[in-house]
């Protein structure tokens, strides 16, 4: 593989990265499908030990992100209704704001859905931290993953040399 291809590879494992940051990104499967590219075109044994080792990787995170987190956040008070809210303010935010806007709006959609709910801004406030702290957990183990597997592939481009 040459070294634009390199970069267009590298380019799509960082928009993954960032992605796993901004909700409603497929972050995940980005680095994975970038990885898949790199695999494809390399061809060697080395890429696809990678491919699979991140494949089994990025498939348990799936796993733990979609089955431990939902008992915590049913635990602190997330219902059907904040999760509109708070998809509806992330849209809002991105329309406004791209990209970047997703976040504060994904923030204060969860925040007018409590302040609606419980009627003052300290105790919405602090149910928007406890919010936030149980999605934040998920964010960072999926993060976490996708950091190895961009790291592994790192490695083994550096180590296969020019």
């Amino acid at each position: 593989m040459d070294l634009p291809q390199l970069l267009l590879v590298g380019l799509v494992l960082l928009l993954g990265i960032f992605g796993v940051l901004v909700p409603g990104v497929p972050g995940t499967w980005l680095v994975w499908a970038g990885l898949m590219w790199w695999a494809l075109h390399e061809r060697s044994s080395v890429a696809w030990a990678l491919l699979v080792a991140a494949t089994a990787l990025l498939l348990v995170v799936q796993v733990v992100k979609f089955e431990l987190p939902p008992r915590r956040l049913r635990g602190v008070g997330v219902t059907r209704r904040m999760a509109v809210y708070a998809g509806v303010g992330a849209v809002a935010g991105f329309i406004l704001l791209p990209v970047v806007g997703a976040v504060p709006g994904f923030v204060g959609g969860v925040y007018l859905c409590e302040r609606l709910r419980l009627g003052t801004h300290g105790e919405a406030w602090a149910s928007v931290r406890t919010v936030m702290r149980a999605v934040g957990t998920s964010v960072l183990v999926e993060l976490f993953a996708c950091l190895l597997v961009v790291g592994a592939w790192l490695g083994a481009v550096v180590a296969s040399g020019p």
